[in-house]
């Protein structure tokens, strides 16, 4: 393989890849690319090369550039991409067709499918037949079991024979759209992705493992020429109704794949246990002759050494002897767990390639994120994992993944002080009830939290502990806000990597009478934690309120003139200036109307406390502000710390409610009645709502809801 792919003892490359499922639900499409913004950014292009990657996975998609004729198509859109991308330098791996089963014209059981796909391949190839590396079609095995196995996507059938001929039309696609290609460019090359997940079970569910194992590896058998008479599955395909001439053509091998590409997920192995009554909490499913769990490998003790995408890399290359490449490395959770994934994925890597196996990429998927592949795209929730970019601020914004890819893209090593612990799927609390797991986030570089009497400072402490993030919080009697040398002394005692300050005079009626204090712990205490974390060179958070703000021009920017009317609004805004004029690194969080699951304090449990006793409770109906659920505050904000952030943002759940619309929907997110909630006016009335021009990192005000009401209801109930 020469002009591409490079030669075996060569150093690692760094791949990208762009989220681009377009999926076809019931009547309805999918887009990715449009969720995620992707398709009206070409300037997204500039972001990837100047990752330092060497190759990126992107779309020239079937559905998108052909959607309504075969004979009409439109380039324009993929002219422009993948001219930028030429331009760069950056090398192109053409897909196809990602996850979708084709434009309306065509569907995975549609035995010409193969036939159109090649025609199309033909028309792009001419296009761009500079294009050495292609991939047909993604993942034709894992599209083949959610669109004609289980039913979440078009054609929507569920049965093992639909399966097998979407599987068969798919792979038989594959080679015709190669030979087409090659027809124009005789040295194009098939990088062919899949997920190779194990199954693993107990002893009386051997049988179905066993049969899953096998089938796992069907899409590569049959473009290896391996789905021959003794095959596990050639006879059942037959039965299935795949032609004989189809699999005869397959034989051939002519679809042998240049390189394999395996695309792994932490839930992509499973666990299949027929002792129900031990997952309470799991709907039980089965096959028609065993009821059982389908739970997740990653979460059994007993698989440790067994499951994981470095032994799965390892049995593909055994059994093929083609060299491989990690074509997606994706991980939808927080920051430090995502990092944690890709770093640990980067390091394995090397050690394979040491071991003697042919790994040739580790890609960074998806680059702007993805949107409800937490449903599958079942369910239109709006769901965004972010990626290497953040795609919700208006020019896609690098997260810490971008760091350490350019890290790695240019030879060097990556440290960052949350890669002190492992990921949670090493981690002892990851496993389930009955293995007898253990908690405990272990030693590493911690965080230094203050306010361990307050609602924040208790919630950033909890959430880091979740998060694999070791911490101390401190009360004020070990850290006092407003002595230099008492903040010098916990510098020194725990040596922390970053700073929260998440302690502060809150009670907002109080200040007026209490001034000195008031200004003493919102301005002269962030002030003096500035001037600490300035001086050691560690990240400082600190928070803000909307009442920075007058209310009468809400909702307010970041960069909005501050105006507060009272002592506590005046006692933020003097803190935000002098943190600010000390350290451009700081991070400053404005927020507002905090609402919670652990605190009984707050707006919301008393409106939700009082309803569930039957007795009428009172709410504003002329203030309006930005309800914020503090475990999203949380997350989003150590989010943003591990990402290097600074300066000024607003973060709120998204959404502006007056306090008396807050009340009644949680009234009826309860089920209660919302009669009961009586308005209250206060004065002329404000409006103190937050908007971002960061980007709204947090999810829409009445999820939050659902979620307070769904842990907190319960509690009062019982």
């Amino acid at each position: 393989m020469t002009n591409g792919l490079m030669h075996p003892g060569g150093k690692l490359e760094l791949w990208g890849g762009v989220e681009c499922s377009v999926v076809r639900v019931g009547d309805g499409w999918r887009d990715e690319l449009a969720e995620t913004g992707h398709s009206l950014r070409a300037d997204d292009i500039d972001l990837i090369a100047d990752l330092g990657v060497t190759a990126v996975r992107y779309p020239i998609l079937w559905e998108r550039i052909a959607p309504e004729d075969p004979d009409q198509l439109d380039f324009t859109w993929t002219d422009e991409r993948l001219g930028r991308l030429r331009a760069r330098g950056v090398r192109v791996i053409g897909g196809l067709c990602h996850h979708g089963s084709g434009p309306h014209y065509t569907d995975l059981l549609d035995p010409a499918f193969p036939k159109k796909l090649a025609n199309f391949a033909a028309r792009v190839a001419e296009r761009y037949p500079w294009i050495e590396d292609w991939t047909p079609v993604n993942e034709p095995l894992t599209t083949a079991r959610f669109s004609a196995l289980y039913d979440h996507w078009y054609p929507h059938a569920r049965d093992f024979g639909s399966f097998l001929r979407a599987l068969a039309f798919q792979c038989h696609g594959v080679l015709k759209a190669m030979r087409a290609i090659r027809s124009i460019n005789p040295s194009a090359r098939l990088i062919q992705t899949e997920d190779l997940g194990k199954t693993f079970s107990t002893a009386p569910l051997r049988y179905q493992a066993a049969h899953e194992n096998e089938r796992r590896w069907l899409s590569f058998d049959l473009l290896c020429g391996r789905v021959c008479p003794g095959h596990a599955f050639h006879d059942w395909m037959l039965k299935s109704g795949v032609p004989a001439t189809l699999l005869d053509d397959l034989a051939s091998g002519e679809a042998r794949p240049d390189l394999i590409g395996i695309n792994h997920y932490l839930t992509s192995e499973r666990f299949l246990d027929h002792r129900v009554e031990l997952y309470p909490d799991v709907e039980p499913g089965g096959n028609g002759r065993d009821i059982y769990i389908d739970a997740e490998a990653v979460r059994v003790g007993r698989l440790d050494g067994k499951a994981g995408f470095e032994h799965r890399l390892r049995e593909a290359w055994q059994r093929y002897k083609i060299p491989l490449a990690i074509t997606e490395v994706h991980h939808g959770c927080t920051r430090d767990e995502q990092l944690r994934w890709f770093v640990e994925v980067w390091n394995t890597a090397g050690q394979l390639r040491g071991e003697g196996v042919d790994l040739r990429a580790v890609t960074v998927w998806s680059l702007f994120g993805n949107v409800d592949w937490r449903s599958l795209l079942t369910r239109r929730e709006g769901v965004y994992d972010v990626g290497a970019f953040d795609a919700r601020a208006p020019t896609p914004r690098p997260t810490i993944l971008a760091s350490a890819a350019r890290a790695f893209a240019t030879g060097q090593t990556f440290d960052h002080p949350v890669l002190d612990l492992p990921g949670w799927w090493r981690r002892p609390e990851r496993l389930y009830p009955w293995n007898g797991r253990k908690l405990g986030c272990g030693p590493g570089r911690k965080l230094l939290i203050t306010g361990a009497t307050g609602t924040l400072g208790r919630a950033f402490s909890r959430i880091a502990e979740h998060r694999g993030l070791p911490n101390c919080l401190t009360s004020r009697s070990e850290l006092d806000l407003c002595d230099a040398q008492s903040i010098r002394r916990a510098q020194d005692e725990h040596r922390p990597w970053a700073i929260i300050n998440a302690a502060g005079f809150v009670r907002v009626a109080d200040a007026e009478r209490e001034r000195d204090a008031c200004f003493a712990a919102n301005s002269l205490g962030p002030q003096r934690l500035a001037e600490a974390c300035a001086e050691a060179g560690v990240p400082f958070v600190t928070f803000s309120s909307d009442l920075v703000f007058n209310g009468r021009a809400g909702p307010y920017w970041e960069d909005d003139p501050l105006d507060p009317l009272g002592v506590y609004g005046l006692s933020k805004a003097d803190g935000e200036g002098r943190v600010l004029s000390i350290s451009g690194d700081a991070l400053m969080i404005r927020t507002a109307a905090f609402f919670g699951p652990w605190d009984e304090y707050n707006f919301a449990w008393a409106i939700l406390n009082g309803l569930a006793r039957g007795e009428p409770v009172g709410a504003c109906p002329n203030t309006v502000v930005s309800p914020t659920y503090v475990p999203d505050l949380c997350h989003a904000t150590l989010d943003l710390l591990i990402d290097g952030e600074k300066g000024v943002w607003h973060l709120t759940n998204q959404g502006s409610l007056s306090w008396h619309e807050f009340a009644r929907r949680i009234a009826d997110r309860a089920g209660y009645d919302g009669s009961l909630i009586a308005p209250v006016p206060s004065g002329e009335g404000a409006n103190t709502a937050l908007i971002s021009r960061c980007g709204a990192l947090l999810r829409p005000v009445d999820h939050a809801i659902d979620d307070f009401v769904a842990q907190v209801r319960p509690k009062i109930l019982a």
